[in-house]
């Protein structure tokens, strides 16, 4: 794709599932890669927790000038929002929405100085259409979505472009553990490749193309956009 050669990006999360699948992308596209992750696993990952901004902003200074953010870090457990506690519900949102909220913080005064930068934060369907079993993360990706329209609005002008990547059922470490947590994983997949047109769950590898094209020069003219990945099981008009 155009434009990312020579490129340096940080994708969050990208030691396992959809966020590694990215980072490798964008490696194969000649894009140096930063990784920032909780459990760093390789060379070019950095031991970062993005719910502590002191240590996002050190971390981003120490990376050096990014021109492609990826918003990837998440967590998530499957419980009824009636069986929660207000420290789960502040785990969550740490993770799925202060986190990216730090990391926006402390990346975007950079791209504004440089007069650009690109800006893709994967949301998910949850935050679209809403899912039974994750109401707060849920609300997190649905804020990240407005968050990033929000954020497109007041840095059009300063060539700065954000969208946001929602993923459908997608078969990660996480979707595993959340299936567990609801009792029935292999009954819970089985109705998720029946809702879903394309007839399979997705994989990490599905998400890599709409990531990065957003990253890349081909799309210079789309801003605050939301692209769900699902293989059909949610449309919208």
């Amino acid at each position: 794709m155009k434009g990312l050669r020579g490129k340096r990006a940080i994708v969050t999360g990208g030691a396992d599932g959809i966020g590694r699948a990215i980072a490798e992308r964008f490696a194969e596209e000649g894009t140096e890669v930063v990784v920032f992750d909780i459990r760093p696993r390789a060379p070019g990952h950095v031991n970062v927790d993005i719910t502590d901004y002191e240590a996002v902003k050190k971390a981003v200074a120490e990376a050096g000038p990014v021109d492609i953010l990826v918003n990837n870090a998440g967590w998530d457990m499957f419980k009824p929002f009636l069986k929660t506690e207000p420290d789960f519900w502040q785990k969550i949102i740490s993770i799925n929405l202060v986190g990216a909220m730090n990391m926006l913080h402390c990346v975007l005064p950079g791209m504004v100085a440089r007069g650009g930068g690109k800006v893709v934060s994967i949301a998910s369907d949850a935050g679209r259409v809403g899912s039974s079993g994750e109401a707060v993360y849920s609300a997190c990706k649905g804020g990240i979505i407005s968050l990033t329209k929000t954020l497109a609005r007041e840095l059009a002008s300063k060539g700065v472009r954000l969208n946001t990547v929602c993923p459908g059922v997608t078969e990660t470490n996480m979707l595993a553990e959340f299936m567990k947590g609801a009792g029935n994983p292999e009954k819970l997949a089985e109705a998720f490749r029946r809702a879903i047109p394309v007839g399979r769950l997705g994989k990490p590898e599905d998400l890599p193309g709409a990531v990065l094209f957003l990253a890349s020069s081909d799309a210079d003219f789309i801003t605050g956009q939301t692209l769900s990945v699902s293989g059909g099981m949610t449309m919208h008009g």
